[in-house]
Order: structure tokens, then sequence, then C-alpha cells
């Protein structure tokens, strides 16, 4: 059995341990990114329905301005 002196396996767990906090960092900005994405997406969703409404309230608008005319 290969026998190497103390400091030589304190360097290789540390450099394990790097690899596990940097794993675990990774996941947690992958779940904070995802939340970022998902509220961005529903700040669109809600500018793009409330357009939709605002469109549709001036057709309807400009239908009942036609109509008063004729």
């Amino acid at each position: 059995m290969l026998f190497f002196p103390w400091w030589v396996y304190l360097c290789i767990v540390g450099i394990i341990f790097s690899a596990y906090k940097l794993v675990a960092a990774a996941k947690e900005e992958e779940k904070v990114d995802q939340a970022f994405i998902e509220k961005e997406g529903q700040i669109y969703m809600e500018r793009m329905e409330k357009e939709r409404e605002r469109r549709s309230s001036q057709q309807h608008e400009e239908e009942n301005q036609n109509h008063s005319i004729a």
C-alpha cells in the first residue's frame, strides 16, 4: 500500500470538499435562476393579458362609435 505524507491526504480531502461545494452552489444558483425566470415570465404574461384587454376594449369602443354615427 502506498504511504503518503499527511498533507497529501489533506490536499485530497480539500479538493473533494471543494468539488462538493461547487456542485452544491451550482444547484442553488440554478434554483435561484429558475425562480427569477418564472417571475419574469409571469410579469410578461400579465403585460400581455393587459395589452390584450386594452386592445379588446379599444376595439369595442371603436365599434360602438361607428354604430352611433350611422
